[in-house]
């Protein structure tokens, strides 16, 4: 018989950098669901404290911690907090991100390049790394890190330091898995799509469209579509799952889109139609006081 109860974190302690808003609330709404404390990890306080209370609104405990993830000293005394706050840490979500516009690498600067391998790579090992050594120390010994990679670890578009950083993710995901399983810590990664989030929706309605076309679901990745996944691998429903990179694309990745191949035909609607993939979203332009006009929906 199945036992639901892996599912349930009931009792157990989680923080998420970039809890804010998008993929990290997204994430944190689902810890919070499941029953667990959450710590929302932002350098965005305001937006921050609106996410801490929609959590605490579940019936759980949460608070807020500003923190550059970037900054060894800044991670060290934000998980002491949570440990301080919570009394043990049992699940780790590392996905602050920062992210460049397109460009041509021939003009990349070395200060941009920095930067981004601050934030998405170096700073999920050090998340990582402060994370590992409070769950050594507690008791029972162990926990679920959940590092943010990206589709584009796995293919080349966008901007080179990007893709090189969250690449470097996943191959940080399986060198720590390797390493900290002995202390029953599991150490996955989810390489998400496009996401509409704050930061995507001034996107032209007809990339979103090209978007779904190129996509075998049929939609544009919401952030609540992380629900699901983050759940399994952050409950004892995964305990056997360790150095994996989960990909969560609606199947992107797998399809062979780029021009001038025909884009992907449907017969029957997607499970998600366009005016349903802003809700999550508008919930986080509300939160930073941005007006989205009705008409402007994809």
């Amino acid at each position: 018989m199945v036992d639901l109860s892996l599912f349930n974190l009931s009792g157990k302690s989680a923080l998420v950098t970039g809890g804010a808003m998008g993929l990290g609330r997204a994430m944190a709404t689902a810890l919070a669901t499941a029953g667990a404390n959450v710590a929302i990890i932002d350098v965005n306080e305001a937006v921050g404290e609106k996410t801490v209370a929609m959590i605490r609104a579940r019936g759980v405990d949460s608070f807020f911690v500003r923190c550059d993830v970037s900054d060894q000293q800044q991670i060290e005394r934000m998980t002491r907090a949570v440990v301080a706050r919570f009394g043990r840490l049992d699940i780790g979500i590392n996905n602050a991100g920062y992210g460049l516009p397109e460009g041509g690498s021939e003009t990349l600067n070395l200060a941009d390049w920095n930067r981004v391998m601050a934030v998405n790579l170096t700073g999920v090992f050090l998340g990582a790394q402060a994370q590992a050594q409070c769950m050594m120390r507690q008791s029972p010994i162990g926990g679920k890190i959940i590092n943010t990679a990206s589709m584009y670890g796995i293919i080349a578009g966008g901007n080179v330091a990007y893709n090189v950083s969250k690449a470097g993710v996943i191959h940080l995901t399986r060198s720590l898995a390797a390493e900290w399983g002995r202390y029953n810590i599991n150490v996955n990664c989810i390489s998400p799509s496009w996401v509409i989030t704050p930061g995507m929706i001034e996107t032209p309605p007809e990339v979103l469209a090209q978007i779904r076309e190129v996509t075998p679901m049929g939609h544009v990745q919401r952030p609540e579509d992380l629900h699901g996944p983050v759940l399994f691998l952050a409950s004892a429903a995964s305990d056997f799952v360790t150095g994996h990179n989960l990909v969560v694309d609606g199947g992107h990745t797998v399809n062979t889109w780029f021009k001038p191949f025909t884009p992907l035909t449907r017969t029957i609607a997607p499970r998600v139609a366009p005016a349903a993939e802003l809700a999550e979203t508008l919930i986080d332009l509300e939160a930073l006081n941005i007006k989205y006009p009705k008409d402007s929906a994809p």
